[in-house]
């Protein structure tokens, strides 16, 4: 609940109160630390969930090495970043916010660290209470901000990213406090050796993580970049819009995602079958996917209507062409998720290669042509095919066979879903003809079970 909040709270506010330019400008620099934020990682965080669930002993060893790596990586990515932004044509205002951008990506970078030993141990509610901190502490510093006049001054986007910066801090000093406490004592070594050798192991999680964020995050990046001047910033912003909601429903998934990874490497290394928790779990993501989808298809004018002021027409066929990927989302983060638990990374850093360049050519194409339309086009036709392909790998690795009974019992659940947002859209109130879509979607879904509640426990509840 609190990331949503965050999202349709604070951010989207502050979109509709510094502009679609300004926050434009924002998005594309954000999406620029977060394609090169790879640097801070290399791969560490996730090679070292699968790990530490395997093997909990080590955290302690790895930990003190870790930390010291994860210092070097970040003055590294902060000179290559600042390099990249100046041979790009970044100007000073771009450069002052970006460097407050690379510095809060080593916090998240370093946070992220941290709480894969958290979920690695599988202490979920000390996780999940840190997932969230962040956030709420930001949802308080920029509260003040936007709804007072305590500063004497009208908000801007640099108080948003100094925002960020304080909250993203705090959370690194009380993850990193609880994170002693499991481990005991640690002495930071610098130690080129481990380096070397963890790295080595690390690099595949790195390479995937990279490929994946040039496809999910570098749409807005060559929008500001391949439009001119005040267009390409508008234009951004106006991809904000509509990507706001798609990274807002995304969440979800990555908690799943949080979830099973370490879940989903434990059986593996037990010889558990996991074909009915990959069932259950792929269900669990779906099922809301697809009524997201469609609801944002036929709806899409009024939600946007609803929480934006400005270019809502536009933004709002937007939302329907990338809510449509977000099938292709849900699919990934389970079957990705199977996969790298399973260190199949050798498939899926090919998939992300090939989904990387069906993205980037898709812009370079597109953008020029279609704007802001031409960058929804290329993410939904990448995540498609990104989720189809890692799907059909899965299935072929795990020898997994999905019913024809489940398959039929999808493929009516979608058509049903589609009946109900054509029939609801008849309804005096557009809110209340949304509301019924969704309870008569999540309804039927209960009644040809496709899920159940003992289902989402089995996930949660799993040791």
């Amino acid at each position: 609940m609190v990331k949503p909040f965050w999202i349709f709270g604070i951010d989207r506010t502050v979109q509709n109160m510094v502009g679609d330019e300004s926050y434009g400008l924002y998005f594309a620099l954000f999406s620029f630390s977060m394609i090169l934020n790879i640097l801070l990682d290399l791969g560490i965080t996730s090679y070292n969930n699968r790990n530490i669930s395997r093997y909990n002993f080590l955290l302690k060893k790895h930990l003190s090495n870790i930390v010291g790596l994860k210092l070097v990586l970040a003055i590294i990515y902060a000179v290559f970043s600042l390099i990249i932004a100046a041979i790009i044509g970044y100007n000073k205002i771009q450069l002052h916010l970006l460097f407050f951008l690379i510095f809060n990506q080593f916090l998240i970078s370093f946070t992220l660290y941290l709480r894969s030993n958290i979920t690695a141990l599988q202490l979920f509610r000390t996780e999940s209470f840190l997932s969230v901190l962040d956030r709420t502490l930001m949802i308080g510093i920029c509260s003040v901000l936007l709804f007072t006049n305590v500063l004497g001054h009208d908000f801007n986007i640099q108080w948003f990213v100094y925002a960020q910066t304080i909250a993203y801090g705090l959370t690194a000093l009380i993850t990193f406090a609880i994170v002693l406490q499991k481990s005991g004592k640690i002495k930071i070594r610098f130690n080129l050796k481990f380096f070397i050798v963890f790295l080595r192991k690390s690099y595949p999680y790195a390479l995937l993580i990279l490929l994946m964020a040039l496809y999910n995050r570098v749409d807005s990046v060559m929008l500001e970049r391949l439009l001119p001047g005040a267009t390409g910033h508008e234009q951004a912003g106006i991809y904000a819009q509509a990507f706001r909601l798609l990274d807002a429903v995304s969440m979800f998934g990555a908690l799943i995602a949080g979830l099973l990874l370490p879940i989903f490497s434990k059986m593996i290394k037990q010889g558990e079958p996991v074909g009915e928790m990959v069932k259950l779990s792929y269900t669990l993501l779906i099922v809301p996917a697809i009524i997201i989808a469609v609801s944002s298809v036929y709806y899409d004018g009024e939600i946007m209507s609803l929480l934006y002021h400005s270019n809502t027409d536009y933004s709002s066929d937007i939302l329907g062409i990338l809510m449509i990927g977000f099938t292709g989302i849900a699919t990934t983060y389970i079957f990705g998720t199977l996969l790298t638990a399973n260190g199949s990374m050798k498939q899926l850093n090919i998939m992300a290669f090939a989904g990387m360049i069906l993205n980037v050519a898709l812009n370079l194409i597109l953008i020029p042509k279609l704007q802001a339309y031409g960058s929804a086009y290329a993410s939904l036709s990448t995540q498609i095919f990104t989720g189809a392909t890692q799907l059909i790998l899965a299935l072929a690795i795990f020898k997994l066979k999905p019913s024809l009974t489940y398959i039929v019992r999808l493929l009516v659940f979608a058509a049903v879903v589609i009946v109900l947002a054509i029939l609801t859209q008849n309804m005096g109130n557009w809110v209340y003809g949304y509301f019924a879509m969704i309870a008569g979607s999540v309804l039927f879904a209960f009644i040809i079970r496709l899920f159940s509640i003992k289902d989402m426990l089995k996930i949660i509840l799993y040791k």
